[in-house]
C-alpha cells in the first residue's frame, strides 16, 4: 500500500512538472505564433504599398503625358493609334470626346478589355487620382487593373473629352500574393524551430525546479528527522536538571521551565515539519481500519473542554448516534484537534465553538467546526492552507502556533480523498466545512 502511494505520489508530481512545461511551451508558442502573423500581415502590405504606389506614381504622370498628346492631335486634326503606348509601357487608354465618343485609344488585353470599359461606362475612374479595380475571374487568378482619368484640354483650357488610362497589374499582385505565401512558409518553419527550442528551455527550467522541489522535501525530511534526537536529550537533561534538589535559585529553575517551554515548541514544529515530509512523499503509512466518527467527535469534545473553560468559551457538540467510517482513524482525531484548536486559540473569551456532523452522502461524511472568533480577511483565505502562513503572526507566536496545523489539515483531508472548505467574516467568526471519503 505504501509503496503504491508513493509511487503515486511521485507520478503526480511529475505530471505537475510535465503540465508546467506544457503550459509554458503553449503560451511561448502563441506568443510566437502572433508575432509572426503580425510580421507577415506588416510585410505583405508593405510589399503591395510599396509597388502598388509605384505604379500610381507612373500611372499619374503618364495620364497627362496623353492628355497633352492628345489636346495636340485634336489641334493638328491627326489621330493615331496608341498601340506603340501599350508595346513600350504595358499600358491601355481610352480618348473620349465631350459628347462620350470614342476618339483614340490603346487598347486593353483581351480578356480584360471587357473589363476596363465597364468600369468606364460606370463612372467609377477617379480624376486626377488612381483607384485599383480587382475584377474577379475565379478566386485563384483575380484581374487586377489601376486606373486613372484626366480631362483632355485645350491652350485655351476649354475642356474637348477625357483621357483613361490603366495598366495591368494582375502579374505584380499575384508576384506579391506568391512572395507572402513563400514569407508565410518560412515563417511556419521558423515557428516550428522556436517551439521545439521554447520546449527545450522551458524543460530544462522545469527540470532544474523539479531537481529543487525534490530536495528541498527531502532536505525537510532529513532534517526533522535529524533534529528529533538532540531535542529528546536536551528535554531529558532540562528534566533531569529541573528534578535535582541541589537547585533552589528560583532564577535557575525559571530559566530551566523556559528552556523545557522552548524546546517543547522546537519539537512540535520538527514533528510537523516531519509530518508534513511523509505526507509529501507518502511515506507515512495509513492505518485503514472502521471506526466510529461521531465517539471519535465526542472524545475530542471531552478533551479539549478544560481548554475551552479556561478561555470561558462554550465548546458544543451537534453529533448523535452512530456513524461508521472507514479511515486512518488517528490521522482523522489529529485532523479534528487542529480545527477544534484553532478554533478556540482565535475565538475571543465568552465566544463560542461548535462541532457539527453533518450527515453522510453517499461514500462521504461531511463534518464542521465553527466559531465566532476573529474571523479571516477575504484576501488570506486563499493563502490559509499554506506553509508557515498565519493570519495574526504576533497573536501566534504567543500561541504557540507555528503556522503549519491546516497544511497538516489540508494533507489529512486530500491523503482521504476529500476537500476542506473556509467560509469566513472578519469580526464575525469562521467555519471549516471537511468532506471525507471512505478509504
Amino acid at each position: 500500500m505504501l509503496a503504491i502511494n508513493w509511487k503515486r505520489n511521485k507520478l503526480n508530481i511529475r505530471g505537475i512538472f510535465f503540465r508546467s512545461r506544457m503550459r509554458l511551451t503553449a503560451a511561448y508558442s502563441l506568443l510566437m505564433f502572433g508575432l509572426f502573423i503580425i510580421i507577415i500581415f506588416l510585410a505583405h502590405q508593405t510589399m503591395e504599398w510599396a509597388v502598388m504606389s509605384e505604379q500610381a506614381r507612373e500611372l499619374s504622370e503618364m495620364v497627362h503625358s496623353v492628355s497633352e498628346t492628345e489636346s495636340a492631335m485634336t489641334r493638328n486634326g491627326v489621330y493615331t493609334g496608341g498601340e506603340e503606348l501599350g508595346k513600350r509601357e504595358r499600358m491601355f487608354f481610352y480618348t473620349y470626346d465631350k459628347s462620350g465618343r470614342l476618339q483614340n485609344f490603346s487598347r486593353a488585353p483581351e480578356r480584360i478589355e471587357e473589363d476596363v470599359l465597364e468600369v468606364i461606362r460606370q463612372g467609377e475612374v477617379p480624376v486626377n487620382d488612381v483607384a485599383l479595380f480587382m475584377q474577379r475571374e475565379d478566386e485563384e487568378k483575380p484581374n487586377v487593373l489601376m486606373m486613372t482619368s484626366c480631362d483632355v484640354r485645350l491652350v485655351t483650357g476649354e475642356k474637348i473629352g477625357m483621357v483613361y488610362l490603366g495598366k495591368d497589374v494582375s502579374a505584380l499582385y499575384k508576384g506579391i500574393r506568391k512572395a507572402t505565401y513563400f514569407f508565410g512558409g518560412i515563417s511556419f518553419l521558423a515557428l516550428l524551430t522556436a517551439i521545439a527550442l521554447g520546449h527545450a528551455v522551458s524543460g530544462g527550467i522545469v527540470e532544474g525546479m523539479q531537481k529543487a522541489y525534490y530536495k528541498q522535501r527531502q532536505f525537510a525530511a532529513d532534517a526533522s528527522h535529524e533534529l528529533r534526537t538532540p531535542l529528546s536529550v536536551i528535554m531529558a537533561s532540562a528534566d533531569l536538571l529541573a528534578s535535582d534538589p541541589s537547585i533552589e535559585s528560583p532564577f535557575l529553575k525559571q530559566v530551566l521551565q523556559d528552556l523545557k517551554d522552548e524546546v517543547k515548541k522546537m519539537s512540535n514544529l520538527v514533528g510537523s515539519l516531519l509530518q508534513i515530509a511523509r505526507s509529501d512523499n507518502n511515506a507515512e503509512p495509513m492505518n485503514v481500519q472502521e471506526f466510529d466518527l461521531i465517539a471519535d467527535m465526542e472524545q475530542l469534545a471531552r478533551k479539549m473542554q478544560p481548554l475551552a473553560e479556561k478561555k470561558q468559551i462554550s465548546l458544543s457538540l451537534n453529533a448523535t448516534g452512530v456513524a461508521m467510517y472507514k479511515g486512518d482513524e488517528q490521522k482523522i482525531q489529529q485532523l479534528m484537534l487542529i480545527l477544534v484548536d484553532n478554533a478556540i486559540k482565535y475565538t475571543p473569551e465568552g465566544g463560542k465553538v461548535l462541532l457539527s456532523f453533518d450527515g453522510r452522502r453517499g461514500s462521504s461524511v461531511h463534518f464542521s467546526v465553527q466559531d465566532n472568533g476573529i474571523g479571516i480577511a477575504r484576501e488570506d483565505v486563499e493563502k490559509l492552507f499554506e506553509r508557515f502562513f498565519r493570519v495574526d503572526k504576533a497573536r501566534s507566536r504567543s500561541m504557540g502556533g507555528n503556522g503549519l496545523g491546516l497544511a497538516i489539515a489540508k494533507s489529512i483531508v486530500e491523503a482521504h480523498h476529500g476537500r476542506i472548505d473556509v467560509e469566513s467574516e472578519l469580526g464575525k467568526g469562521t467555519t471549516f466545512r471537511v468532506i471525507i471519503k471512505n478509504l
